[in-house]
């Protein structure tokens, strides 16, 4: 009997978890209470954008990657809104514009300048006026330009235009209840969501359909999020009817039962996703939760396949994900996540021991880059197109 048969081979396996040093973490930040289940975090190469306390009205910090230490309170805010900020998303064409979604019913979307902020600002590029309930979800188009989704409590999913502020496709009537969740496909054609009625969606945004629909994909009563994967499976977190938590995997062209499904614990934080198309690696942060498990999804039996935990002493109120193009390919770090806990936030670096000094092309495949794949009229007018993909080797030294 060989060996292989037992243990699973991937390079995945050792992948370690290490916060940085006190000193490389963002110090005296009060860090939003609203009771809502976003990540408080967007992060991008040049910037840390974090939900903060804000006394009327809703403001986040924006700050460069390099402002370590204690965060002065006097530090200015982008403080436009008029009711506590609820989400933030960088858009991914443009390092320095960043959108989000608030209370008082509307989408901003900012300009940061160049070097950070060194007055508060208050003045967004454009106000996304269409929700008639706060709005708790912002996400970008991954590959057009300037195309930005926003889904409200008032079950709304709206798609805009945001370089003419205009409303492209208004979507009401496909949820009955609050949208938990947004993802969309990686060619930005669909997009999948998770709602209370327990159901996940997956939805032709040009079209305005349901194109699949899999009823109480968790049992529980408890928040649900789903993401779509690479190839186009759906990955969902929610909880069973005994109130444990549960991951699952679906097919989105047989949505009948799950390709996978594992139960983790029975705490009641809802657990966040993050997902990396590279490597095909789920990274599962629960709120309030002091770890971050991590799973390698693959095309064979069991399809999820427990990598490991990363465990540390304070819970997590939010976080943050790297997106690739802003890791460190010299010391093999193939995630880095911004932890944010009352008052600070603290990265952790996520890395694939290798004892060679070359670069590991099995780790960095191409990966996305920053230029879109097309403009928003192409995008409307029907046409579909992946990310377009850039080398991490030039970043390597």
């Amino acid at each position: 009997m060989s060996f292989r048969k037992v243990v699973r081979q991937s390079k995945f396996r050792h992948v370690f978890g290490q916060p940085v040093k006190t000193d490389q973490c963002y110090d005296d930040i009060r860090v939003s209470r609203v009771t809502w289940d976003s990540t408080f975090c967007a992060v991008n190469p040049s910037f840390v954008a974090i939900i903060v306390e804000a006394s009327g009205g809703g403001a986040f910090l924006v700050l460069p990657l390099h402002k370590t230490g204690r965060i002065d309170k006097s530090y200015p805010t982008v403080c436009g809104h008029t009711g506590p900020v609820l989400d933030i998303d960088w858009c991914p064409h443009n390092d320095y514009v960043i959108a989000s979604g608030s209370e008082d019913c509307t989408v901003m979307v900012w300009q940061i300048p160049e070097n950070g902020l060194s007055q508060p600002l208050t003045e967004p590029v454009v106000v996304l006026e269409g929700h008639s309930k706060r709005v708790g979800i912002v996400t970008w188009h991954p590959t057009a330009r300037n195309v930005l989704l926003s889904a409200g409590c008032d079950n709304v999913v709206l798609i805009w235009n945001v370089g003419t502020a205009e409303e492209l496709y208004r979507l009401d009537g496909l949820h009955p209840d609050l949208i938990y969740s947004v993802s969309w496909s990686r060619d930005g054609s669909r997009f999948c969501t998770a709602c209370k009625d327990k159901s996940v969606r997956v939805i032709d945004p040009r079209r305005g359909t349901v194109v699949a629909e899999k009823e109480r994909a968790h049992e529980g009563a408890r928040p649900m999020r789903a993401i779509f994967l690479a190839d186009g499976k759906i990955f969902t977190t929610g909880f069973s009817r005994m109130s444990e938590r549960q991951l699952a995997l679906w097919d989105t062209e047989n949505l009948e039962e799950p390709m996978g499904l594992q139960e983790l614990d029975s705490s009641n934080g809802a657990l966040l996703p993050f997902y990396d198309p590279d490597t095909n690696v789920v990274y599962v942060c629960g709120k309030g939760d002091s770890s971050i498990r991590y799973f390698e999804i693959t095309e064979e039996p069991p399809y999820i396949h427990f990598l490991n935990t990363f465990t540390s002493k304070e819970p997590q109120r939010g976080m943050g994900w790297m997106p690739k193009r802003g890791l460190d390919v010299n010391k093999c770090e193939i995630a880095r996540f911004y932890k944010l806990h009352e008052r600070k936030c603290e990265p952790i670096i996520m890395t694939v021991p290798r004892k060679s000094d070359l670069f590991q092309d099995d780790l960095y495949p191409d990966t996305a880059g920053p230029e879109a794949a097309m403009e928003a009229e192409e995008w409307v007018a029907g046409r579909t197109a992946g990310p377009v993909l850039v080398s991490l080797r030039q970043a390597y030294i």
